[in-house]
């Protein structure tokens, strides 16, 4: 009777001294948990709490019809924070997915996403880093189609909202498959009144950050 008693007590105690040990792991993976909190920025101005607006302009036909469309979405990468909104913009690192294109027409999303970026080498995302040169100019490193380049743009900052203005070429990244990728796509809807089907290279970027 008394070595029954004896493996009871045994079992029990093993029991709590592992529910216990439990309760510490717990403990520790909540306190791990909490230390591995990101920290809030305490600067001014922060890209990422602002309003970012990121609107191009493409163009069809030969008249040049300018059709306009947006990303949705871009991730700050490094930088993008400042005690001034000149400072936050400066060497910000951002990323644009792809997928967040939108031009209020799902078909022409669809064929821009397809047969434009799906075309490219690295076709999930668009990147790049912002550079304010003085004050009114700058130059955005723009990684597309697997190669970087400089593009230069003119901005300004009123109150709170910066806002910049660019025109790109698509070729100056080796796009022009893309580009005639697209066009083949979207043949009869970018001809124009002289019957010839056109896709610019060329589109304007503007871009606006609302603090």
């Amino acid at each position: 009777m008394k070595k029954i008693r004896m493996i009871s007590f045994l079992i029990i105690a093993t029991a709590f001294h592992f529910s216990a040990c439990k309760s510490e792991t717990k403990k520790e993976e909540i306190k791990e948990s909490v230390k591995t909190e990101v920290k809030k920025s305490t600067a001014a101005f922060v890209v990422t709490n602002a309003k970012n607006e990121i609107n191009f302009t493409a163009y069809k036909t030969t008249e040049k019809i300018g059709v306009g469309g947006a990303f949705k979405k871009v991730d700050v990468l490094a930088g993008g924070e400042g005690n001034s909104v000149k400072e936050a913009i400066h060497n910000t690192e951002f990323s644009i997915p792809v997928s967040s294109l939108a031009t209020k027409d799902s078909s022409r999303d669809y064929k821009i996403k397809k047969f434009f970026f799906g075309i490219m080498d690295n076709t999930k995302l668009l990147s790049g880093k912002l550079m304010l040169n003085d004050d009114t100019n700058g130059t955005a490193k723009i990684t597309m189609n697997g190669e970087t380049k400089d593009v230069p743009f003119t901005y300004t900052i009123v109150d709170n909202t910066f806002n910049m203005q660019a025109t790109i070429d698509i070729n100056t990244w080796n796009a022009s498959a893309a580009l005639a990728s697209l066009n083949k796509v979207c043949e009869d809807l970018h001809k124009g009144a002289d019957g010839v089907s056109k896709t610019w290279s060329e589109v304007a970027l503007n871009i606006t950050s609302t603090f």
